[in-house]
């Protein structure tokens, strides 16, 4: 298994309803709710954020695709709403999208980029199986912490927060090993791979000593 990033997208909430900073690899903007759900309105809602992933998605495959063939389309707009529906007990989602070349586009190439459209990665994504795992730990819980070293970096575990040691080993299995004591060979890798899967670890229980 690889995460699709390397560092995970964090997002935080203090006191002030509803907003959400949402830290990205570059920086960080603001997410909250409409003032009609209690909200200020400061950024965009979840659901807004959610279709406008896919409309940039759609709008940057189409860019690729029509800059490969060479056509003379030089903008294009995309529209996305939702709503909801009830199909045999089940709620069901539907999201459209609507596609606004701006420009004259023939039937066949209006046809073409319809499907490439459907074939975006945000589009597959969203029309494929999800599974959203959860895990949930605190910062006030670290009571103790192992070190290993290679005699270039040393690693330092809080066991009390370790909550993907799978992960570890999946990654990279010449130094996690879950099933070994110690756990953790510093000799099993480079010191910048090993650097590289600590960093990815998203609760904190890994890190480099310094």
């Amino acid at each position: 298994m690889k995460y699709k990033f390397e560092h995970p997208i964090i997002s935080r909430i203090g006191m002030e309803k509803y907003k959400c900073t949402v830290e990205w690899r570059h920086g960080k903007f603001i997410a909250d709710e409409p003032e009609s759900s209690g909200g200020k309105d400061l950024g965009p809602d979840p659901h807004t954020l959610l279709l406008s992933s896919l409309a940039t998605c759609t709008l940057a495959t189409l860019r690729m695709y029509i800059d490969h063939k060479g056509w003379d389309i030089p903008q294009i707009a995309a529209s996305v709403n939702m709503y909801f529906e009830e199909k045999e007990g089940k709620k069901v989602t539907v999201i459209d999208r609507d596609l606004d070349f701006l420009t004259p586009v023939t039937d066949e190439q209006r046809e073409r980029l319809i499907q490439i459209a459907k074939a975006c990665p945000i589009s597959k994504l969203l029309g494929g199986e999800i599974q959203i795992r959860t895990f949930a730990y605190s910062e006030n819980e670290e009571k103790e912490k192992h070190t290993y070293t290679n005699g270039d970096i040393t690693v330092a575990w809080k066991p009390e927060l370790c909550r993907h040691a799978a992960r570890c080993a999946t990654q990279l299995p010449t130094v996690f090993n879950p099933q070994a004591k110690p756990w953790v060979n510093t000799d099993g890798a480079t010191s910048q791979e090993i650097k590289d899967q600590v960093a990815r670890c998203p609760t904190g229980a890994l890190s480099i000593k310094k």
